[in-house]
């Protein structure tokens, strides 16, 4: 299989993977958003995204370390079993104690609040530490059907808990849990994991040379929490839970387009590592840049064309306040999307430095714009510091990325393209029927033209599969 059709295929399945997670943030948010009142919502919030400050800190990223490492020698399950078994105890040890410290953060909470946040974040932990392993083995269907049970996992409970037994916050958070839980428990017994983990093969010199990889991303991890949640924290430290809750909220749209970045992102990786040493290296990342871009900006065009239908059918209560920060967090997603298309080259070439330095001087800029602003525009700070940080991250990237390999950009289409979506964003805050209308149509027209050689090929591959099968 070549290269294009590996990337393809695993995206294809992937995709499946991190479509599933993204419906159920969208299926349950009407109901959290109906069932719990704006204070409950946000430390809900909080308490979701509060996992991704955890999770490098249980870890040391050595999760990341997991994939990069077994890829290159999946038909060795004897330092397979070297990795896993290294990467199980470490990470046994430093979550008992992190999430000690958790516990005794969260005194103020009621008991039952802060036992369900630390059972929540343990799965969680473990839960991803799984599927990183799968990755490296090339699991991709095992990875995306554990996602899918958490995803489906996490609509079930949230209605039982939420609705039916009226659980409120309490039963949000055990529901997570439990979705959780389950999915680490698929991988662990459909992946075989559990074979793999002995104590005899326990190496001190491999975790050595395994945290050694992985430790800088935890400052690019961290970073990236910056960037992603920090701006939820002041705001809450400034103008109070609700607002929280209110900015969580015009979040959740802007965050489908995640979808194409995380899926793309998790295919990427595996076939930038696999094609780093190849003669056409520089051309096969240029075409893939060009692919990437196209994919991502029409996707957001469609999306800015969709969000007033979005808006209207996915929240409840008095969220009105939130439509206007959606095109803002709609570019900063999109720039960070092309971000992580340089990353996969860093992660490539085991440049994980680079990766990191780039990310905490985008959460410095985050952080710096939040402070400045958030008492002169209000909730706004949040979506425009996120907006500023992660073009600067964009662009720090790039630059970068000529010490190692030239990658050719067709700047002339980047910036009319970049231009279009501008213009889409500027209709988007009107608010009006008409315009609406007009977005919608540029959105549909512009993913139809810049994406017409992919839809073409797509469209012959399907009919010919169907001539096949006739």
């Amino acid at each position: 299989m070549n290269r294009e059709k590996k990337l393809a295929k695993n995206t294809l399945i992937l995709a499946v993977g991190t479509f599933f997670p993204k419906l159920a943030i969208f299926l349950t948010l009407p109901i959290l958003t109906g069932q719990l009142s704006k204070t409950d919502y946000g430390i809900y919030d909080l308490a979701v995204t509060l996992v991704a400050l955890i999770l490098p800190a249980a870890t040391l990223q050595i999760q990341s370390a997991a994939f990069r490492f077994i890829i290159d020698i999946q038909d060795n399950k004897a330092e397979i079993s070297e990795i896993i078994t290294n990467i199980y105890v470490f990470v046994m040890f430093t979550s008992v104690i992190t999430l000690g410290i958790v516990f005794a953060v969260l005194y103020k909470q009621p008991f039952s609040i802060s036992l369900g946040i630390c059972i929540y974040y343990l799965f969680d932990i473990f839960d991803n530490v799984n599927r990183q392993i799968i990755r490296g083995l090339s699991k991709n269907i095992e990875y995306s059907i554990s996602a899918i049970i958490s995803g489906i996992g996490q609509i079930i409970f949230i209605s039982i808990m939420v609705i039916h037994l009226r659980m409120g916050l309490l039963g949000g958070i055990y529901a997570l849990a439990i979705a959780e839980l389950l999915s680490m428990v698929y991988l662990l017994f459909r992946g075989r994991l559990y074979q793999y983990i002995k104590l005899s093969a326990f190496n001190k010199s491999k975790l050595k040379e395994m945290l050694s990889y992985s430790w800088p991303m935890v400052p690019n991890s961290l970073a990236q929490w910056v960037i992603h949640s920090s701006d939820r924290l002041i705001i809450t430290g400034f103008l109070g839970i609700q607002a929280n809750a209110i900015y969580s909220v015009a979040y959740k749209i802007p965050s489908i387009l995640s979808l194409a970045q995380t899926t793309f992102n998790m295919a990427w990786q595996e076939n930038a590592s696999t094609s780093a040493n190849d003669n056409d290296v520089e051309s096969y990342y240029s075409s893939m840049f060009s692919i990437l871009f196209n994919i991502v900006s029409g996707m957001m065009a469609v999306l800015l064309g969709c969000t007033p239908i979005l808006f209207r059918l996915f929240v409840r209560g008095d969220y009105a306040k939130a439509y206007d920060q959606i095109p803002i967090l709609f570019m900063g997603m999109f720039f960070l999307c092309l971000s992580t298309f340089w990353g996969g080259i860093f992660v490539a070439l085991k440049e994980t430095k680079i990766v990191g330095t780039t990310t905490v001087i985008a959460s410095v800029i985050n952080l710096g714009i939040d402070f400045i602003l958030i008492n002169i525009v209000g909730i706004y700070a949040g979506s425009i510091s996120s907006l500023i940080a992660y073009n600067a991250m964009c662009l720090l990237r790039a630059r970068a990325t000529k010490k190692f390999i030239e990658i050719k950009y067709d700047l002339r289409h980047i910036l009319f393209v970049i231009a279009v979506l501008v213009f889409q964003c500027m209709l988007c805050f009107l608010q009006k029927p008409a315009t609406n209308i007009v977005n919608l149509v540029i959105g549909i027209l512009i993913c139809s033209l810049i994406n017409k050689n992919m839809i073409a090929k797509v469209y012959c591959t399907i009919k010919n599969h169907g001539k096949h099968i006739a």
